[in-house]
């Protein structure tokens, strides 16, 4: 009697499994734009006030307040993108989104004065605000159904992979050639945006099918009137508005926490606690390693069945990371600074490695009309914002006190953390609750 044998699946497919990556035949374009896009942002996005102050010889102060100046105009931007999204879909946005950038960035060689400075950065901050606006939604388009959190954690690290060689690139050029090499960066650099919306534009997609109901309803319920369903589908309509509403504000702390590695470390670091100049980019050297490599393989084996239980695990990973990075500067505390900071490190980047995919899976599937440009906006709204007010915040909350910063961010977590249930959806008439 022969038996049935199961064919064994490709060692690469088991490998796959095991790292959490998706299937990613297929994909190449999107995968390639994803990287190049970032891989720009590593390479430019830091150097900007350098780049005035060195380059055109501009006083801090007077470029400072013309990149705020050029910020703070782009934000109506996520608005538009959102129309735009709507009529031409996401992929086209991203397109425009990226040409828009490297039009921005070639400015910068233009711009020799604060206010041609605040155009290029509206430029800038345009096209960033556009592709954010986009591809969460792309996403959903370009990838199946059925690997949708693995593409959100997967796009993750490769956004993660792109910023920190982006950044390696820049480093060196900079160590080599001095501040002679940031003109040559901005021109090297700026085309891959352009290259990046090329790939863009050829990534196939298709919209996400609509859930389809699993039974008609009972036969014996009667119809309701028309006016009687026109009010339950306002008040639907209104109900999930509220739920949406409620997952912007709750990423808001997360957004301030992810602005403090660029904001707040490297002068915490050497102003309070005394630490060489190098040691905050060790620690964004940790984090970029950890969130690069283990976020695809923790979202698929660790992660909680549930995104909105996900996103309260990174509320209160990040309530503990604040805890470590005060505990150095606590009164009396005689606590070591490096593997303090280090073990603050690496629990914010747990945070981030599994709040982030959770994050924008639900901000796509939260509602019925989540992914539509309306509610993608809103939810930009709540990054542009966040990295806006970050430094201003953070540097002022540190000049008070030392504790200040992170005991502000530690209790906005747990407020945040105390509105996460408020996301269930509520039950169906005799169905069962949805996420």
């Amino acid at each position: 009697m022969t038996g049935t044998v199961t064919p064994r699946a490709p060692r690469g497919s088991r490998l796959r499994r095991v790292l959490g990556i998706p299937a990613t035949r297929g994909h190449g374009r999107f995968i390639t734009g994803n990287l190049i896009d970032s891989l720009g942002n590593g390479m430019l996005l830091p150097l900007g006030l350098l780049y005035f102050t060195t380059v055109r010889d501009l006083p801090l102060a007077a470029v400072g307040a013309a990149v705020t100046v050029g910020q703070l105009a782009a934000l109506p931007v996520v608005f538009v993108a959102g129309r735009v999204m709507d009529r031409r879909g996401p992929r086209r946005l991203t397109v425009i989104a990226n040409v828009v950038s490297a039009a921005g960035f070639l400015s910068f060689l233009l711009a020799e004065r604060p206010w041609q400075i605040a155009g290029a950065y509206l430029l800038v901050q345009s096209g960033i605000n556009s592709y954010y606006t986009a591809q969460r939604t792309l996403i959903l388009h370009a990838a199946p159904a059925a690997e949708t959190r693995s593409w959100f954690a997967f796009t993750g690290s490769l956004r993660n992979i792109g910023i920190g060689v982006g950044a390696l690139v820049a480093a060196g050029a900079l160590a080599l050639f001095g501040t002679d090499a940031l003109t040559w960066l901005v021109v090297t650099a700026a085309p891959l945006y352009l290259l990046a919306a090329f790939c863009f534009a050829r990534v196939p997609t298709s919209p996400p099918p609509r859930p389809v109901p699993t039974s008609p309803p009972p036969q014996s319920v009667p119809e309701e009137p028309p006016s009687e369903d026109r009010a339950a589908r306002a008040r639907s309509g209104a109900g999930d508005m509220r739920r949406y509403l409620l997952l912007v504000t709750c990423n808001i702390p997360f957004v301030l926490s992810q602005a403090m590695l660029s904001v707040l470390i490297a002068v915490y670091a050497t102003e309070t606690l005394g630490l060489p100049a190098w040691s905050a980019s060790i620690l964004l050297v940790v984090n970029t390693a950890m969130v690069s490599t283990l976020t695809s393989p923790l979202t698929a084996h660790a992660a909680p069945g549930q995104p909105r239980h996900t996103m309260a695990l990174g509320h209160v990973l990040l309530v503990c990371a604040m805890l470590a990075f005060a505990a150095p500067a606590l009164p009396d505390a005689d606590l070591p600074a490096w593997p303090t900071l280090v073990t603050a490190i690496v629990l914010f980047s747990l945070a981030e490695i599994f709040y982030s995919p959770a994050v924008s899976e639900l901000s796509v599937t939260l509602t019925p009309g989540a992914a539509r440009g309306s509610r993608q906006s809103l939810y930009q709204l709540s990054w542009s914002a966040g990295n806006i007010a970050a430094p201003a915040l953070f540097t002022g909350l540190l000049d008070t006190h030392a504790l200040l910063p992170w005991t502000v961010q530690g209790v906005a977590c747990l407020l945040a953390l105390a509105v996460i249930p408020a996301l269930k959806s509520p039950a169906a008439q005799g169905g069962r609750q949805q996420t």
